[in-house]
């Protein structure tokens, strides 16, 4: 089965993995991730998001991080944006991209939002309208389109239609994304395969988290029906509090590590991601969620033991 030959990372770490951390982790932190991943080549980085900090007061510093990170040439830094204040204040710090998101689950719709699917759809709608008038990229998430913490299966006709009402209000991407991290990727295939009858791949990204330990699998599985984007988060960051159990983002170092042993080009330097996944853990005070990770800086340690000894 051809796969493709070059891969898109969204960096999703320092909004979506850290926005779920129960300990204020400082700007300075932040700063400092965003900093390390941009070094390590990443060129696609959602770096904050622009909500109420009475509902995610971790974000309540995001115009600080916007300020403050580097723009590296053929870099774009993206936000989320729930609403047009958010929009507008993420404008103004000088976004480039703007994230907004539907469910594909009524249920979850209602738990999360307090509204239903098209509801949902139509409050993003002045959002989607100014983002293209101001010439920013446009990107979307499905949630939950794999399973639901509330009604359980998802029918893949939901999905489909999300992914469509997505693409009508302009979005340039559409990522599926599995929230609670259930699929596997036998399903993974069928839902995508369905979605891409009516959308190009090239508006098409993966979202998986590793809660049942699939997370890897289900990008190699996205890569065999012709996905070549995918969000991860470094050192494996990341949760839904909206599913208990759920655990973090497929980790940005185990995904480079497959796509590079595949063969497939990813502008990512590996090391220098392992040392940034490492260095976030050790400021949140915990062992990073990275396998690959973990194993490379292992190894790295015992070479340099070695050397000294």
């Amino acid at each position: 089965m051809k796969l493709p030959t070059k891969v898109l990372i969204t960096e999703v770490g320092p909004r979506d993995g850290l926005q779920n951390e129960k300990q204020p982790v400082s700007t300075e932190v932040k700063v400092g991730l965003c900093e390390r991943l941009l070094a390590a080549g990443v060129r696609q980085l959602e770096a904050t998001s622009f909500v109420s900090p009475k509902w995610v007061p971790q974000m309540a510093d995001a115009a600080e991080v916007m300020a403050r990170i580097p723009r590296p040439a053929g870099s774009r830094i993206s936000v989320l944006t729930p609403n047009m204040k958010g929009f507008e204040t993420a404008l103004a710090a000088g976004a480039q991209e703007v994230v907004i998101f539907g469910a594909a689950s009524e249920a979850f719709s209602q738990r999360n939002i307090n509204c239903s699917i098209a509801e949902s759809i139509e409050r993003f709608r002045p959002v989607a309208e100014a983002a293209k008038a101001n010439g920013l990229r446009l990107r979307a998430a499905v949630s939950v389109a794999y399973g639901c913490p509330y009604q359980g299966e998802v029918p893949v006709e939901s999905v489909v239609d999300v992914s469509l009402r997505m693409r009508e209000l302009g979005c340039d991407e559409i990522g599926i994304a599995d929230t609670i991290g259930v699929a596997n990727g036998g399903q993974v295939q069928r839902v995508l395969e369905a979605v891409l009858r009516e959308l190009p791949a090239d508006a098409i990204s993966g979202h998986y988290h590793d809660t049942c330990g699939q997370a890897v699998a289900n990008v190699l599985a996205s890569l065999q029906v012709g996905i070549e984007r995918f969000d991860t988060s470094i050192a494996g960051l990341g949760g839904c509090p909206f599913a208990r159990g759920a655990t973090g983002n497929v980790a940005t170092e185990d995904v480079v590590y497959l796509l590079h042993g595949l063969g497939i080009e990813t502008g990512l330097d590996l090391d220098a991601l392992v040392e940034a996944g490492q260095w976030i853990s050790a400021q949140l005070g915990r062992r990073s969620n990275s396998r690959a990770g973990n194993a490379i800086a292992a190894k790295r340690a015992a070479r340099q033991e070695a050397a000294t000894a």
